[in-house]
């Protein structure tokens, strides 16, 4: 109608061009790019990720009935007048992505077990009420670039458990009361170790190869840290030679101070903690082996390291926050290791984090936990406690629908000699036990009541800790409850990844049931929101040509909270 002095053939020439265009190709015109691809809220922080040419055929052309540039630069059909974002996108129902969905994913998208309790079900629906969505609509999860998907920021009410959206970042932070605040943000990524993807190929099979090699993989990588820009990394995968030769000087270069634990053995990964130093000092850092020569039980290489940082800000001086990061075995048949893992892992958290009071300082836990949503290890984490008598080792993480594993958990899991208690706590008293030469024979002579106290203390079955932990993640959509998935490939796509943290007693975001125990305590302000299955798989699942790892990195904004 715009156009009604044209002819009508060549209306119809315009319509017809226009309905044949492929769905996912963008055309944009006289823009940059970057103006298409910020976040919800327009962020500069948060541009992500970098888009890739479109591919567009030489010898395409406009068609006939735009006539001159000129003229149509001056008349109501301006690309810009489509969209905000300058970019014009001619949607299609029936949409592909760059390549076919492997046989292996042609199965229902839900696949993930879920083993959520009812409690958990009520924490979801109360998550539900004090999330605050930004404006992004379902749509925009797809940016305007083939091969991407945009994710968006989820913020938390901050006074009250009414629906708010903050415009921008500078919002939170303009009150009168910012200078007495701590703000900063955490991620947690698993960037997979180039030797373990050449090692386990067949999970990548719907890949082009050019997409695998480190050379391509390492630069958007290390992009998305960038763009990401948090406070503190928890970097998981990390290969020793690539993070000796640039991975390490390329983060110092953003201003990271790293530190760096390998894995035991031959194995050629680790994990990382890195903070800018313009946010944080450091007090300690405590690495986590998990392997025992002496303690058969405990053959495997897998690390932890648990950090303490000081804030840079005029609170007290005596402030500290303790970032523990991990990678947990992934055989799903070997709960008993996984679980044993944890128990050191939080052992040496709580002998890191105490203060002078008695109290813990604010804690913040990330990592790989090769454990679902709802399993066994996963409720253990946040409800502190576990009662594991008679469970299979093949159902402690949940990975698997039908757990292969049937041996049932010794009790107790792991031996006595280990050092550390049921209540995953050091035991300062055995390690005097075994300077002292005589104390064997010693032991020998206890009477009977002793005796049934020790035995009493070894069948127990009940783990426990004493940290209140919540999950920055709800781990299902709000909107639909679909679960989300941090991680996706050829053979599967689950949460296995998680940020949990010590919530503030005013911390509308944490989980019912958390307490705070802690000196202060911190209040989630605000999260990169998570994808389904069926979103990642519309990029040809991870890792794909903009996002190199089959993880997805998780991000959060925390606020200190002082006692």
């Amino acid at each position: 109608g715009r156009h009604s002095m044209l002819p009508r053939h060549v209306q119809r020439l315009g319509r017809d061009w226009i309905a044949h265009w492929n769905g996912p190709q963008i055309l944009t015109l006289n823009s940059p790019v970057s103006s298409c691809m910020r976040w919800a809220g327009q962020y500069p922080w948060a541009s992500f990720p970098l888009p890739v040419p479109v591919d567009v055929t030489a010898n395409w052309r406009l068609p006939l009935f735009f006539g001159p540039w000129r003229q149509f630069q001056n008349s109501s059909w301006q690309l810009d007048n489509f969209t905000l974002s300058s970019c014009f996108h001619v949607p299609n129902p029936s949409m592909k992505s760059e390549g076919e969905e492997p046989l292996t994913k042609k199965r229902r998208l839900s696949g993930q077990h879920d083993t959520s309790t009812p409690e958990e079900e009520a924490n979801f629906s109360n998550q539900r009420e004090v999330s605050c969505l930004s404006v992004a609509q379902n749509e925009e999860k797809r940016s305007s670039k083939k091969g991407t998907i945009k994710r968006h920021w989820e913020y938390f009410c901050q006074h009250s458990r009414t629906m708010k959206i903050f415009e921008n970042k500078e919002t939170d932070q303009s009150n009168t009361e910012s200078e007495a605040k701590f703000d900063f943000t955490v991620m947690s990524y698993n960037i997979l170790s180039q030797n373990l993807l050449e090692d386990n190929s067949h999970l990548y099979k719907h890949c082009r190869q050019r997409l695998l090699i480190w050379t391509y993989r390492f630069p958007n990588i290390l992009q998305e840290i960038k763009q990401l820009d948090a406070d503190v990394l928890c970097l998981q995968e990390v290969q020793e030679d690539h993070y000796r030769t640039e991975i390490k000087s390329s983060l110092e270069s953003l201003g990271y101070h790293c530190e760096y634990k390998m894995r035991t053995g031959r194995k050629p990964d680790g994990c990382a903690i890195c903070f800018k130093t313009s946010k944080f000092s450091l007090i300690s850092s405590n690495p986590v082996e998990f392997f025992r020569h002496d303690i058969p039980l405990l053959d495997r290489d897998n690390v932890g390291l648990v950090l303490l940082l000081q804030p840079r800000f005029h609170c007290k001086s005596n402030a500290a926050i303790c970032i523990a990061n991990t990678h947990l075995l992934y055989n799903p048949r070997r709960g008993d290791i996984k679980l044993t893992q944890l128990a050191m892992l939080l052992a040496e958290i709580a002998s890191v984090a105490p203060q002078k009071d008695g109290t813990f300082c604010p804690i913040i836990i990330c990592g790989d936990f090769n454990s679902v949503p709802g399993s066994p290890l996963y409720r253990f984490i946040k409800e502190g406690k576990l009662n594991y008598e008679g469970l299979a080792i093949g159902k402690v993480s949940g990975q698997e629908q039908f757990a292969r594993g049937q041996r049932i958990l010794s009790i107790p899991i792991w031996p006595k000699k280990l050092g550390i208690s049921q209540n995953c706590v050091y035991e300062v008293k055995q390690q005097q036990k075994e300077e002292n030469a005589g104390e064997k024979l010693e032991a020998a002579k206890l009477d009977n009541t002793q005796e049934v106290v020790i035995a009493s203390e070894k069948l127990s079955s009940k783990l426990q800790h004493h940290f209140k932990l919540s999950s920055v993640y709800s781990h299902y959509l709000p909107e639909t409850g679909i679960p989300e998935v941090t991680t996706c490939h050829s053979r599967s796509a689950v949460t296995v990844d998680y940020i949990f943290y010590s919530a503030a007693n005013d911390d509308t975001a944490a989980q019912s049931g958390a307490e705070d125990s802690f000196h202060g305590g911190l209040k989630l302000l605000g999260r990169l929101a998570l994808l389904t299955e069926k979103d990642l798989w519309t990029v040809n699942g991870l890792p794909n040509e903009n996002n190199s790892s089959d993880h997805l990195p998780l991000l959060a904004e925390f606020r200190l909270i002082e006692r």
